[in-house]
């Protein structure tokens, strides 16, 4: 099942700093799922000002079942340090003129 993860960070004064020092954990763990096909792709979401700092995260990843997502993300070291404050998702699909974006993984399938 493919999902969409939308994760906003803290408003606070800490929040980016909290961000940076999670962040390499963040990213390692970024890595192993893009590898085993279930990270899709990713991207930073930005303030919509002059400074474009990062105030989030989207996810689009591809989990057996929502129970693996929700397992997942109670160790994701952005949940773990504080830094996203609201976590939606939702199901999606991966429209099928961008499943050739996807690189070939250990995954058999890209669109359900």
């Amino acid at each position: 099942m493919q999902f969409v993860l939308i994760g906003r960070d803290g408003d606070d004064a800490d929040a980016l700093s909290r961000r940076m020092a999670a962040r390499e954990a963040h990213l390692a763990g970024c890595a192993v799922l893009r590898e085993k096909g279930v990270l899709l792709y990713a991207a930073a979401l930005l303030s919509d000002d002059e400074h474009q700092k990062m105030v989030g995260s989207m996810l689009v990843m591809d989990w057996t079942s929502r129970a693996d997502l929700d397992a997942w993300l109670k160790d994701e070291p952005y949940i773990k340090g504080d830094v996203w404050r609201k976590v939606e998702i939702n199901p999606c699909k991966l429209a099928p003129g961008f499943a050739g974006l996807v690189p070939a993984t250990t995954k058999e399938h890209v669109v359900h």
